[in-house]
């Protein structure tokens, strides 16, 4: 068996980014200005059909900026899955706002049915707003998020919560590239679909600018403050003059000119995720107490990560057990996050019947799923799963 690493998840850098980045160091474009980080914009507008695009130091400054734009005030709630990484919990807390916690599905996404029937049966709409019967306060927004790429049911959420006034916030940091195949909203792209989206260009994301991220929006208001507020909401920028306080949260152009390198390679990295989704899933699907969990029928998703679901006893080894044997092996994996109403930080705030969520976290193991994953690679992972 080769010693070489098969790492969980890496950047491929294959494209034009060593020409555009050496373009901005030729030209002393590096920082927050310059046309690589308008041309990302403008290409991801053009790619998912979004009106709108302003782009972020990351995809947490992103979502920071989203729940300021559709008026999160201290005091309110606003609804999130446990089943995340943690950080559209953290901005909602930012913000000295509350998080109420939702169920996970079993696409690891928020519990759309459990989360309808909490606003119906748990909250109440008085004055153009809905309050939480439990506390009293507001609940002024949402936080979707299309977990490893896979869309969630917002078609389902979306009428209520326009009927309720609670602002969608699409955290599709991990699913730039996925989107919708039937129903109302055919063709059209995960965070291009409520009232702001967010994508992140983390590392480890499917395109990466090392760090950064974009929020995409149809509404120029929203875009315009975005802006505003993400540039430290200068009003006369040679006075210095600041009527309210911004953010240092714009992207370089060092960044964003290796973002635009990776956006062109988008497509391709989709089919090769996709390929090697469907390896595995045909090998592992075969071994007993082993699967590789399915995708919504609803939306193409972007295979971003792949969840490898153990039964231990039928398999014999539990998921931490797998991750070690792996790891001798010189293989990595990891398990899904902790769930955020468990977190030290999060525990004394509210929850809503959350079940699913606690076995998904039991069972699953995330395997490789690099672009550069080749097929000798994913064989070699499925051979060493198989021998655990």
């Amino acid at each position: 068996m080769s010693n070489r690493i098969i790492p969980l998840s890496i950047p491929v850098i294959c494209g034009k980014e060593w020409k555009y980045i050496k373009d901005c160091l030729d030209t002393g474009w590096v920082s927050s200005a310059g046309k690589y980080v308008n041309k990302l914009e403008e290409e991801i507008c053009k790619y998912t059909g979004a009106k709108h695009a302003v782009a972020c130091v990351n995809g947490t400054a992103a979502l920071h900026i989203s729940l300021m734009l559709v008026g999160v005030q201290p005091d309110d709630e606003v609804i999130v899955p446990t089943l995340t990484f943690i950080a559209p919990v953290n901005v909602v807390r930012y913000l000295n706002a509350s998080p109420i916690f939702m169920d996970a599905d079993k696409y690891y996404n928020l519990d759309v049915q459990k989360t309808i029937q909490f606003i119906k049966e748990e909250t109440k709409f008085k004055n153009g707003f809905s309050y939480n019967k439990k506390t009293g306060k507001r609940i002024s927004a949402i936080i979707p998020v299309h977990v490893f790429g896979h869309a969630v049911d917002i078609e389902l959420l979306m009428p209520i919560c326009h009927e309720r006034n609670i602002k969608i916030i699409e955290d599709a940091t991990e699913s730039l590239g996925t989107y919708y195949n039937s129903g109302c909203l055919k063709n059209n792209y995960a965070g291009t679909i409520c009232d702001i989206g967010c994508f992140s260009f983390n590392a480890n994301k499917i395109i990466t600018t090392g760090g950064g991220g974009m929020i995409v929006t149809n509404k120029e208001e929203y875009a315009k403050r975005a802006r505003y507020l993400t540039t430290q909401a200068k009003d006369d920028p040679v006075q210095y003059i600041h009527n309210e306080i911004g953010f240092n949260y714009r992207l370089t152009n060092l960044q964003a000119a290796m973002g635009v390198a990776q956006l062109e390679q988008l497509e391709k990295y989709i089919e090769i995720k996709k390929k090697n989704y469907f390896i595995y899933k045909k090998e592992v699907d075969d071994i007993p107490g082993l699967q590789i969990s399915v995708t919504p029928d609803y939306a193409e998703s972007n295979y971003w990560f792949y969840c490898l679901q153990i039964d231990n006893n039928t398999y014999g080894k539990n998921k931490d057990q797998l991750m070690s044997y792996l790891g001798e092996n010189k293989i990595q994996a990891r398990p899904i996050w902790h769930l955020n109403h468990l977190q030290k930080p999060y525990r004394n705030y509210q929850n809503h019947k959350i079940e699913r969520a606690l076995e998904l976290q039991k069972i699953t193991l995330n395997i490789p799923c690099s672009v550069n994953l080749s097929e000798s690679d994913a064989y070699r992972v499925i051979e060493c799963i198989k021998n655990g």
